[in-house]
């Protein structure tokens, strides 16, 4: 449990302690009245356990529970069993949420694979803030539905509205704990969430949506119904989430070959590779470019295979544009025989173009990340670092460009000595 607690910030922190205090309130809340309709509290409890379980980590390593964020949604939603009314509170649902949540994660402490404790508060707290906005109206949603002229409109148009409004809260949490976490702009940080985490967010809101509905007329059997096809869902999303993986593993692989064959310094890929990401964050790049910028810088020295005599450590920096050019343009060529990286091709050939030919921005912060690594290398010295920033200060202007610079000055000055 203390490796999930390392490396939190304040941010995450707060977020942790509220859920909390409102899974606290309540349990205590549903010890001390008991338990409404126990059968269908332990029925959807079970599936939201269930969904922790089986939870995934999806690209920009966010933590989802797609199964338990559904039931949960449905739980919270639920008017009635085969028309018969139920009268559970915000509270209860909350105590459910928080239940199932904790007996999903247990199996994973036991193995030693420790939840992402904001991920889960995230996910606790959006669930308690539906369930105090809807559960109180659920007693008139349910006369509305069942009267002469009962219809489900009023009820579908309220759970649509409350948890779109939900979502949007969510988005602007995430996008607030990601902005202070990875040093990126909070409007980065919040079209990034919105492109990634809201599609997923939809589908899981329209499963509960219909889970709850379905339940009108199929009873707890809507549960089983629906878990199937979830289940379905979260395979192919971790199918997608490990070929992604395995994608960049075979990418830092490839960027390897250069070190093992002693064209660069060991670790210099990475290292580049590492600068140039924290350099795009700090320049508001959202994360499908830091993606394609990852790749890019990765595999920025491999047309240095192509070398009869490897350049003395590597350093392209010290060689002349021409051979540079040469090196990144052959680089390119082997990276376009893969024949799904051509954007990242283009990004690695436009490496060495003069500021005044327009290359794109990823190829302007592999240049400065290059630069700066092969004149400090794996050095912790603060005052070699300085000279390496100041060096390039003063090849400004058409070799490397200044707003990169100043971004690589903005992250090395942050990060501890340690770690430059």
């Amino acid at each position: 449990m203390k490796r999930a607690f390392q490396g939190l910030d304040s941010g995450q922190l707060l977020l942790i302690c509220a859920a909390g205090l409102v899974a606290v309130a309540g349990v205590a809340h549903t010890a001390a009245v008991g338990l409404d309709r126990p059968e269908v509290a332990i029925g959807f409890g079970a599936l939201i356990a269930v969904g922790e379980l089986a939870r995934l980590t999806m690209p920009g390593n966010r933590e989802v529970a797609p199964i338990g964020a559904a039931a949960a949604l449905g739980y919270t939603l639920l008017l009635d069993l085969a028309t018969n009314p139920l009268r559970h509170s915000a509270l209860q649902v909350v105590a459910v949420i928080a239940v199932g949540m904790v007996a999903g994660a247990l199996p994973h402490l036991a193995v030693g694979r420790p939840p992402r404790l904001d991920a889960m508060a995230r996910r606790l707290l959006t669930g308690a803030l539906l369930a105090f906005a809807f559960r109180p109206l659920a007693g008139t949603l349910h006369e509305l539905t069942l009267g002469e002229r009962g219809t489900w409109w009023p009820a579908l148009i309220v759970m649509v509205t409350l948890i779109a409004l939900t979502l949007g809260i969510d988005v602007l949490i995430a996008a607030m704990l990601r902005a202070e976490q990875v040093r990126t702009a909070f409007r980065v940080a919040v079209s990034d969430e919105v492109r990634t985490a809201f599609p997923l967010g939809a589908a899981v809101a329209a499963s509960g949506v219909l889970l709850a509905l379905a339940s009108h007329s199929m009873d707890l059997v809507a549960l089983v119904v629906f878990a199937a096809p979830l289940l379905v869902t979260q395979v192919a999303f971790r199918k997608y989430a490990g070929i992604r993986a395995t994608y960049l593993q075979t990418v830092r692989a490839l960027a390897r070959v250069t070190e093992v064959g002693g064209y660069v310094e060991p670790g210099h890929s990475r290292r580049v590779s590492r600068l140039s990401v924290a350099i795009g964050r700090e320049l508001g790049m959202s994360e499908p470019e830091l993606l394609e910028l990852e790749y890019a810088a990765l595999m920025h020295d491999i047309g240095q295979l192509s070398l009869r005599d490897p350049i003395p450590g590597g350093a392209t920096v010290l060689t002349d544009p021409e051979q540079a050019r040469r090196i990144a343009e052959l680089g390119a060529e082997v990276i376009r025989q893969t024949g799904v990286l051509d954007r990242v091709a283009d990004v690695v050939r436009r490496q060495c173009d003069p500021i005044d030919e327009d290359p794109p921005l990823s190829s302007r912060i592999i240049k400065v990340a290059n630069a700066y690594d092969d004149l400090v290398g794996g050095s912790t010295d603060r005052d070699r670092a300085g000279a390496a920033l100041e060096r390039l200060r003063l090849a400004g202007g058409s070799e490397y460009d200044a707003a990169c610079i100043g971004g690589l000055a903005r992250v090395v000055d942050r990060a501890p000595s340690h770690r430059i």
